[in-house]
């Protein structure tokens, strides 16, 4: 009998797992649209990753030559000094750094975002039972029911079929709960991820984050941000990181969505808590020797990131507004957006013809269009790899113009 996510052919994960470094790509078909039918030697290609333009990814997609380059860099302009189970080294460098980035009086290490989310909802709920979180969320559709399974937690889903849930959602969710069940068994914490994978990166609005942290003060309930892509939504928005994170008890920050990091996660609250979070790593088997390898990546990309990303942002306006001048090719954003457009051809394009050349001839990745055409079109690091104006010459030979 297959296994339960075997069953669900839609899953992301499982497609990545079935779709990942064997066979014919080396590349995930998701983030490689059309490509694996016409690359020969993809694995290759990623060795260019100093030149490639990605618009599939928040992140550069750094191949493993170019990882150990990356690390080689970092050596020699200040030696990365290794941690040993977390404690010390480039590890403990990182953690004080994003103290200060979100002014928390601590912040620590974990090897994943699960496990951050996981633990935070865990210590902030207390002996509380339920939390609230968003029903499109990573905590409630891609951590494989652990606040359930190993934390015996009770997550209850919030706005449906919306990007994210208001204060008027929460308010009508905790209605529900008192009037509809017996026993009142306490909710402690209210979760709210942004920017929002699931809605294509949609960001939260900052008055809609406070009005619900407001009410939850009011009501004795903590609160927990997944920021996994906090930076994108500083950016995008003005609004700093400390401001976000002020209206939180924890936040937690992806090491590897944007700062290139091979993997990993922190996160950030009070020291009491914080404190109590090491433990919880080593009972669930997430204590590692040496972090140094992603921390010390992750450390070094936080280093004039604000900079680059003003870069990013006027660069990657300019080429936008320019694709949308070809012809047969539009670029639109999403509402409370943030690094993902929208891009859709005229019907008279061959899409997965000007796939395959923009990736064998041009070193540029594009993603599948949706059911309605529509291609989620990505900013990152990436398009400041080459002139505006190659990268639209590149576009136009693929459209044949």
């Amino acid at each position: 009998m297959p296994a339960m996510s075997e069953k669900k052919t839609n899953s992301r994960r499982v497609f990545i797992k079935k779709c990942g470094v064997t066979g014919i790509t080396a590349v995930p078909l998701f983030l490689n649209p059309f490509v694996p039918i016409a690359a020969a030697n993809p694995a290759a290609k990623e060795e260019l990753g100093s030149s490639r333009v990605n618009y599939v990814d928040d992140g550069l997609m750094i191949s493993p030559p170019d990882y150990l380059r990356k690390l080689e860099e970092i050596n020699a302009e200040k030696s990365i000094e290794r941690d040993f189970y977390g404690q010390g080294g480039a590890t403990q460098l990182l953690e004080e750094k994003f103290a200060e980035i979100t002014g928390k009086e601590k912040a620590i290490y974990l090897p994943s975002g699960t496990m951050a989310n996981q633990l935070a909802i865990k210590l902030l709920n207390g002996i509380n039972t339920k939390v609230i979180v968003p029903e499109n969320s990573h905590i409630y559709r891609d951590e494989a029911d652990a606040a359930q399974s190993v934390h015996s937690l009770r997550l209850i889903p919030t706005g449906k079929d919306k990007p994210f849930f208001d204060l008027e959602d929460v308010k009508a969710s905790i209605d529900y709960l008192n009037q509809s069940e017996v026993f009142e068994s306490g909710l402690g914490t209210i979760a709210i991820e942004s920017p929002v994978r699931r809605a294509d990166g949609a960001v939260v609005p900052f008055e809609t984050l406070r009005e619900i942290t407001e009410f939850a003060i009011e009501n004795g309930y903590k609160m927990h941000l997944d920021g996994a892509r906090l930076h994108l939504a500083s950016f995008y928005t003005g609004v700093s990181i400390v401001e976000y994170a002020s209206l939180f008890d924890t936040v937690y920050i992806s090491l590897y969505k944007y700062l290139h990091a091979n993997g990993g996660a922190v996160l950030c609250g009070d020291e009491d808590l914080i404190d109590r979070v090491g433990h919880q790593i080593k009972i669930l088997g997430g204590t590692v020797y040496q972090n140094w390898t992603n921390t010390s990546v992750a450390l070094h990309s936080l280093e004039n990131i604000e900079a680059r990303w003003k870069q990013v942002l006027a660069v990657g306006g300019e080429l936008i507004g320019k694709l949308n001048e070809l012809p047969k090719v539009n670029v639109k954003t999403i509402e409370n957006g943030s690094n993902i457009y929208r891009l859709k051809f005229a019907d008279s394009v061959n899409v997965k013809e000007v796939a395959t050349h923009l990736y064998k001839e041009e070193d540029m990745m594009i993603r599948r269009p949706n059911e309605a055409g529509e291609i989620n079109f990505y900013l990152n690091e990436s398009v400041l790899r080459r002139d505006i104006n190659a990268q639209l010459d590149s576009w136009k030979r693929a459209l044949k113009l």
